[in-house]
C-alpha cells in the first residue's frame, strides 16, 4: 500500500510564502501523475495543482496561477507545492494525491486517489 506524508504547512501572514512536501513509499514514484488539493471549513475538496510524471506539463486552478508552484524530484520520491503571496482564502488542509499514469499531459483532477493524511495552512489577515 502505497503511502504519501505531507509536511510543510503551518501559520503565516497574508503576502507570506510557505512551501509544502509530499513524500511517496515505494519505487513507483516516477510512474505517478501528482497533485495537490484542499479543503476549507465547510467546503469540499478542491483541485489545487497537478504535475506529470516527469514533470513536463502542468495544471493550476485559476486562483493560485502566477502564486503557487508545483514540482517533483523523481530521486527523492517527493512533489512540492510552493506557495507565494498567500491569501486568508488559501486557508485550509493541503493534501497530495496520485494517479498512475506516464502521460504527457497532467489527467484529470477526478483520477486522483491515494490520498495523504493533509497539512494545515493557516493564513492570517
Amino acid at each position: 500500500q502505497v503511502q504519501l506524508v505531507e509536511s510543510g504547512g503551518g501559520l503565516v501572514q497574508a503576502g507570506g510564502s510557505l512551501r509544502l512536501s509530499c513524500v511517496v513509499s515505494g519505487s513507483n514514484f516516477r510512474n505517478y501523475a501528482m497533485g495537490w488539493f484542499r479543503q476549507a471549513p465547510g467546503k469540499e475538496r478542491a483541485f489545487v495543482a497537478s504535475i506529470s510524471y516527469n514533470g513536463e506539463a502542468t495544471s493550476y486552478t485559476d486562483s493560485v496561477k502566477g502564486r503557487f508552484t508545483i514540482a517533483r524530484d523523481n530521486a527523492k520520491n517527493t512533489v512540492y507545492l510552493q506557495m507565494n503571496n498567500l491569501k486568508p482564502e488559501d486557508t485550509a488542509v493541503y493534501y497530495c494525491a496520485l494517479v498512475v499514469s506516464r502521460l504527457e499531459q497532467v489527467p484529470d483532477p477526478r483520477r486522483f486517489g491515494s490520498w495523504g493524511q493533509g497539512t494545515q495552512v493557516t493564513v492570517s489577515a
